[in-house]
């Protein structure tokens, strides 16, 4: 049978068609382990009874209004991902167009167009996201691209002389995730953290997919003490409801007034009452601390496998890389895991990528592990 659909995504041959916990099935009925959370995205497992109830609710109720009248919902959202009460927050649909808003934002409040990113990061495919991507793959064939970026290189000290007071913006992930699930260092993002104060440059940081307890914190900068002036999150935001939010410190708000900015869909009911109860979860259980405990139980596990496939294991919480060695394709370490009732991710040229929901049992953990060593050893 042809398809209606272009082909711009590389399928696998089956359709996952329901799911529940940390697992889904497939048009076949094989059942899966589903260390990907959707790509980072369905955070609190599937099927979660206080975020189905909080969406049958809510659409019991209305779904859409648009962002001309008051909404309480957004208001209780906003003051829940606000940083120590320092950000004010605007919302939209995606991780793309949350990075939208913040180049905006920055490029409004400063009246400067520098910003300087990272080789190998990724930030979206809409062009001023796709041009902030520091990698030529994302770029080949769309220009002339966004003019006033400039990219370093990630955790090299070398290049922080090229950060200027003519810089309006420095933008980065803390743990690239499609570069390869590679951690900043904690002293070169101190650093950098102070070059931008001294020079008065905007700092962004991009949670895309590490935030919303992804590392084992509600956002990664808590964990490397920094406070940056812009932030953004989605993909476990609403825990599959589509969902983005950027935001930034409340001395920013002057830039963004009636009419600078706006998504029809953004911060719609449906999805901010999704979004309520998953920061509720995040900040009333122990669900980030037992990610930090799992991670580590992870990563001793992972440093034990004698593999001679394996060239690097990298991560922070529950974002993790290991990085395979050149004989070894990852596609085929996937299908591998897949005959054996695991989905795993790839990132970067060759690392195999695990994103575990953050419910994940100890049990699920050590089933996944297993299946994990019969493929590598």
């Amino acid at each position: 049978m042809g398809t209606y659909l272009f082909s711009n995504y590389s399928k696998k041959p089956f359709e996952i068609m329901s799911a529940k916990g940390s697992y889904v099935v497939d048009n076949l009925g094989k059942k899966y382990l589903d260390l990907t959370s959707g790509i980072g995205v369905c955070n609190l497992g599937y099927r979660n009874p206080k975020l189905e109830n909080a969406l049958i609710e809510q659409s019991d109720l209305i779904w859409h209004m648009p962002n001309l009248y008051v909404s309480s919902l957004q208001e209780e959202v906003a003051q829940k991902l606000s940083y120590k009460q320092k950000y004010l927050a605007f919302f939209c649909n995606s991780g793309t167009e949350a990075n939208e808003a913040a180049i905006k934002l920055v490029r409004k409040y400063t009246g400067k167009t520098e910003i300087i990113t990272f080789n190998n990061s990724f930030h979206g495919r809409t062009y001023a996201s796709m041009t902030a991507t520091g990698q030529s793959s994302i770029h080949d064939g769309f220009g002339p691209l966004l003019e006033g970026f400039t990219y370093m290189t990630y955790n090299d000290t070398k290049y922080m002389e090229a950060i200027t007071s003519d810089t309006a913006a420095v933008m980065l992930e803390l743990v690239q995730g499609e570069g390869g699930v590679v951690p900043a260092d904690y002293k070169w993002i101190q650093n950098l953290s102070k070059v931008c104060k001294d020079n008065g440059v905007l700092l962004v940081i991009d949670e895309v997919q590490t935030g919303i307890g992804r590392t084992g914190s509600t956002f990664a900068f808590e964990q490397y003490d920094i406070e940056p002036d812009i932030y953004t999150v989605a993909k476990g935001l609403a825990n599959g409801i589509p969902a983005g939010a950027m935001l930034g410190k409340k001395e920013l708000g002057s830039a963004f007034t009636p009419g600078i900015h706006g998504s029809t869909f953004g911060g719609n009911k449906l999805a901010m009452a999704v979004a309520n109860q998953v920061l509720d979860i995040l900040e009333n259980t122990s669900i980030l601390d037992q990610v930090k405990e799992k991670s580590n139980f992870i990563f001793e596990e992972l440093k034990n496998l004698d593999s001679p496939k394996i060239s690097q294991i990298r991560g922070l919480g529950f974002m993790i890389g290991i990085e395979l060695k050149k004989g070894c394709l990852v596609e085929k370490i996937l299908s591998d895991l897949e005959g054996k009732g695991i989905l795993a991710l790839r990132a970067g040229q060759n690392t195999l990528r695990l994103l575990p929901p953050l419910t994940v049992s100890q049990k699920e953990l050590e089933e996944g592990l297993s299946s994990l060593k019969e493929v590598l050893e």
